[in-house]
């Protein structure tokens, strides 16, 4: 009988740490090949950018390849729904951020995933919406503006990135806190939409900083307002929105690195870890910086729940608010 009880203990302590090895041996082995980071949108923009910022640094912290593949669509629903619905073992990776995290969740009636098919894993960087518009409007900053667009309801046209992305998002919480009533012209992207305010058939946008910054340099664009807490040393001299009396302007977008939700534990810990490397190397802040950006990282995949929580609360008043929907 002692016997058989010896056998049985011994079987059983077999089975617990044949359990256990997996989730142990991820955390030992994870990352053994290339790691692909996906981004759902075209090359050039500052998703892409980032990625590939982020890209370099986090394979040579992880000592693998990690290697930018961009699924470019539908606002970033085609490379997030290849994510959500890939293998969930750390090798294929999203470059998130406010509009494929939080704005289609709130716009389209229907994804092509569940909304708890993708986890974040940290924010890696942060950008503030700059307002610009076509020298040729007689406008210096956001009061002119808003007295522009109410003297001459749905004359002034600013152009947006889409129909439910950040950019559209951010000009209705301007409409909504100012009733400036200013119109929306969607195009595919960035670049079209500035290339229709040069050539003035759109008077304005507000985007992220990157976009618009050699523009604005260039003297090509004039920035009005800027919508982050302090103004930006790339242009010390553009004023904030709070600056100019719109407190509830102070807002931006932001990327993060995201894994399908089943992904381990242990792996998801690796990830994050390597992500605060990269996030606190000079080399990637000082980058992030030149580009108009700010590196910023995610205390823990919790805090940026958290995070994305708040966003998703705060940008949904808006939506509602505005009857926003993607097309």
């Amino acid at each position: 009988m002692n016997t058989n009880r010896r056998q049985i203990t011994q079987a059983l302590g077999g089975l617990a740490l044949g359990a256990a090895l997996p989730s142990a041996w991820s955390q030992q082995d994870f990352p053994s090949k290339p790691i692909r980071l996906v981004v759902g949108y075209p090359p050039g923009g500052a998703n892409d950018i980032t990625a590939r910022q982020v890209a370099q640094r986090l394979g040579e912290v992880l000592k693998v390849s990690v290697v930018v593949e961009n699924r470019a669509g539908a606002n970033g629903l085609i490379g997030s729904e290849l994510v959500a619905k890939g293998a969930a073992d750390g090798y294929t990776l999203l470059m998130g951020g406010l509009t494929p995290m939080v704005l289609n969740r709130l716009t389209y009636p229907k994804l092509p995933y569940a909304e708890g098919d993708l986890t974040g894993i940290s924010t890696v960087a942060s950008s503030p919406i700059v307002f610009a518009v076509r020298p040729s409007l007689p406008v210096n900053n956001l009061q002119d503006l808003v007295r522009l667009a109410k003297s001459k309801p749905d004359a002034v046209q600013f152009a947006t990135v889409g129909s439910g992305g950040s950019t559209r998002v951010v000009l209705e919480l301007l409409n909504q806190a100012t009733g400036a009533g200013i119109k929306y012209i969607p195009y595919k992207g960035a670049a079209p939409g500035i290339t229709d305010i040069l050539a003035g058939n759109v008077d304005g946008m507000g985007v992220d900083l990157p976009a618009l910054l050699p523009f604005i340099r260039d003297g090509k664009l004039r920035g009005i307002a800027i919508t982050s807490e302090s103004r930006n040393p790339l242009l010390p001299d553009l004023r904030t929105a709070a600056e100019q009396g719109v407190p509830e302007l102070t807002c931006g977008n932001w990327y993060a690195v995201v894994a399908p939700s089943r992904t381990p534990r242990p792996v998801i810990q690796r990830l994050h870890a390597a992500i605060q490397q990269v996030v606190a190397m000079p080399e990637f802040r000082q980058q992030t910086i030149n580009g108009g950006a700010e590196p910023r990282g995610s205390a823990s995949p919790e805090a940026f729940a958290s995070f994305q929580q708040a966003e998703l609360a705060r940008w949904g008043k808006v939506i509602k608010t505005a009857g926003i929907e993607a097309e």
